[in-house]
């Protein structure tokens, strides 16, 4: 999707690299990726980066203060560390100077400083669990944790998880206090309708082509005995702690099958705003401390929880989740019944919509004849150059009412389905139209206020902080006010 706003683009220049949350330019991102954030390069990109780098024409001092942003301090080889993150995802910094890293930086301290006075809570295990899965893939990459080491110029693991934690507990802070700001953000029609007509004709965005989707899904049943195994197991590790005051903690790091909380001995600190399904919280905040729930069923598989500790709205507790399998002659009638369906739909027998309505297991969808939302936009139309890859390959080529073969899935325990795929319809490249693109150009318009929120939030924070440049950072021309002159 093309986009060509003067305002838009002077509102981001502004704001600079503070919009993670909008963007996805944080660890954390979760929507649009546009580099691996620890992907680390190879050996001569890395020689040629690093040489740039000790030849641009000023270097840190490496203990030096550049800022203070309330209670955060910003040193010299914060930017440094800065620039060799970025050489670790491939990013050029022939163009980029400690002025603008520098900026940046603030920016972050600043979200963090504020998310703490807001007493926005991060959990160090959360934050523990990222660190793993950065480290993991690292290593994967480069091969060994040495060489990691010696990338980051960091003496031993524990220097660099150091780091590595405050960095992304930061980060996260950033990211929760920019969700903060934006959340109450809405627009009405009236802003939209007023966003697109100020954009002139030849700057309207071009939208790539769309395509609209159904699908049915079969799930391979459960049989009964299966799922009584994982019950009797789940109640006999709560006889034993509760009868011999067994540790909970040991059961969910060596049985446990949720791969975030199983290292932590299952610990998850839940507020009732949290977006966990309804079954967990339910039993989750009927405990009282202490207390070991009996085994219950959620779309993930079978828990037993245990209370840690009681905390007004919010409650610490571990969890084991053991998942129920498949047999293989589930999954075989599973096959057979969707190559059924397939085949009756095909042949003009069955109507595809119907056929959802009555047999396929996916409750999002069916009661709408299978047609699929994007989460992203909330309408029907999926851009084909954003869609998986996979999913592509399987649809990219069908015409508008074609079918796709069978496709094997698999659900978020790792259990297996299938599914077959209809194209509804085919929308053409195209520019902006306000009647027919009206939820892209809502998107937009949202995006633009949530910009000026965020603006707007930063000029105020930045005049009611304490905040102090020193050093050769005090010559920089920065988009915000840093400086408070």
């Amino acid at each position: 999707m093309q986009l060509k706003m003067k305002n838009l683009k002077s509102i981001i220049k502004t704001t600079g690299l503070l919009l993670a949350i909008l963007f996805g330019f944080t660890g954390y991102a979760q929507d649009v990726i546009v580099t691996d954030s620890t992907a680390i390069q190879p050996e001569d990109e890395i020689a040629k980066n690093t040489v740039a780098q000790e030849n641009s024409s000023e270097r840190r001092k490496v203990d030096g203060i550049a800022a203070v942003i309330g209670d955060y301090i910003i040193l010299d080889s914060d930017v440094d560390m800065m620039y060799k993150d970025m050489q670790s995802q491939g990013m050029s910094t022939a163009d980029v100077t400690d002025c603008q890293l520098a900026g940046s930086l603030m920016e972050n301290k600043l979200y963090a400083h504020h998310a703490i006075q807001d007493s926005i809570i991060i959990m160090d295990a959360e934050v523990n669990n990222y660190i793993d899965q950065q480290i993991s893939e690292m290593v994967r990459q480069v091969g060994s944790m040495e060489k990691v080491l010696e990338f980051y110029n960091k003496e031993n693991e524990a220097e660099f998880r150091s780091e590595l934690f405050e960095l992304n507990k930061e980060r996260q802070l950033a990211s929760r206090m920019q969700q903060r700001i934006i959340e109450e953000v809405e627009i009405t029609p009236e802003e939209v309708r007023a966003y697109y007509e100020n954009i002139p004709e030849d700057e309207r965005p071009v939208f790539g082509e769309e395509i609209e989707l159904s699908q049915i899904v079969i799930k391979p049943e459960i049989p009964e005995s299966e799922k009584q195994k994982v019950i009797d197991r789940l109640n006999e590790f709560r006889a034993d702690v509760l009868d011999n005051d067994a540790s909970f903690a040991t059961k969910a790091v060596l049985y446990s099958q949720d791969p975030v909380s199983a290292r932590e001995g299952g610990a998850i600190s839940l507020s009732r705003k949290d977006n966990f399904v309804k079954e967990f919280k339910d039993v989750a905040f009927s405990l009282q401390e202490g207390e070991v729930s009996e085994p219950f069923e959620t779309e993930f598989g079978y828990h037993i929880i245990q209370i840690d500790r009681i905390r007004g709205q919010n409650v610490d507790l571990r969890h084991i989740l053991l998942i129920p399998d498949v047999t293989n002659a589930s999954v075989e009638e599973a096959k057979a019944k969707i190559d059924s369906i397939r085949k009756r739909v095909d042949e003009g027998v069955l109507d595809f919509a119907e056929a959802a309505r009555e047999f396929s297991d996916e409750e999002e969808t069916k009661s709408d004849g299978g047609k699929l939302i994007n989460p992203r936009t909330g309408d029907t139309r999926f851009e084909l150059s954003k869609i998986d890859p996979k999913l592509y390959d399987e649809v990219g080529d069908l015409q508008e009412g074609e079918l796709s073969l069978r496709m094997r899935d698999q659900d978020r325990t790792g259990r297996p389905f299938f599914k077959i795929i209809k194209v509804n319809k085919r929308i053409a490249e195209h520019k902006a139209n306000y009647a027919t693109d009206f939820s892209k150009i809502k998107e937009l318009a949202l995006r633009d206020k949530q910009l000026e929120a965020i603006e707007e939030w930063q000029k105020e924070k930045i005049g009611d902080t304490y905040i102090k440049v020193n050093g050769k950072f005090k010559d920089c021309e920065y988009s915000s006010n840093w400086l408070k002159k």
